[in-house]
């Protein structure tokens, strides 16, 4: 089966099963590795992906729910070059340890300051709380997301669009 979908902007198609899940697809057919696979049971967040904009398990999803969708992995964020300013606030901050939970951290910070750009502690909490941190960094994580949001709001009030 050859499905068709967007994936961080760019139309993309997948010459496997419709039930195949969209964390194989993705990392084993597209070679997009930034997505991880933890708990395979929807426990942990480290397949974080977003789907037209919302935040959905990778491990879970069947890759025919997604055909003709936007999806945007880790990679879709920013580049080396230019990163997106929760990549540049988890640097700045020191926000991860091994790294391994902070692909789908990242995806759903995203999510949560595209629909609400000054989000509180206890909105940031409840957002990253699907996701499992063995690391110890959760107070980093969490100012990392307070301080791109700050970024953000700036960027947008002097005329930047990224986001």
């Amino acid at each position: 089966m050859d499905v068709a979908l967007t994936v961080n902007g760019e139309a993309r198609r997948v010459d496997a099963a419709e039930t195949t899940s969209l964390l194989e697809a993705l990392r084993n057919h597209l070679g997009l590795m930034g997505t991880r696979y933890g708990c395979g049971q929807e426990q942990c967040g480290c397949c974080m992906v977003l789907v037209d904009g919302q935040p959905a398990y990778a491990c879970t999803r069947e890759l025919g729910t997604v055909a003709g969708r936007e999806v945007t992995t880790i990679e879709g964020l920013g580049t080396p070059a230019r990163l997106h300013p929760l990549q540049q606030a988890f640097l700045d901050e020191q926000a991860g340890q091994c790294g391994y939970c902070l692909s789908g951290i990242l995806i759903s910070a995203k999510a949560l300051l595209d629909r609400n750009p000054n989000p509180s502690r206890a909105d940031i909490v409840t957002a990253l709380d699907k996701h499992l941190c063995r690391c110890g960094a959760h107070q980093r994580i969490l100012r990392a997301v307070e301080r791109a949001a700050i970024s953000m709001r700036a960027s947008s009030q002097s005329g930047g669009t990224r986001s």
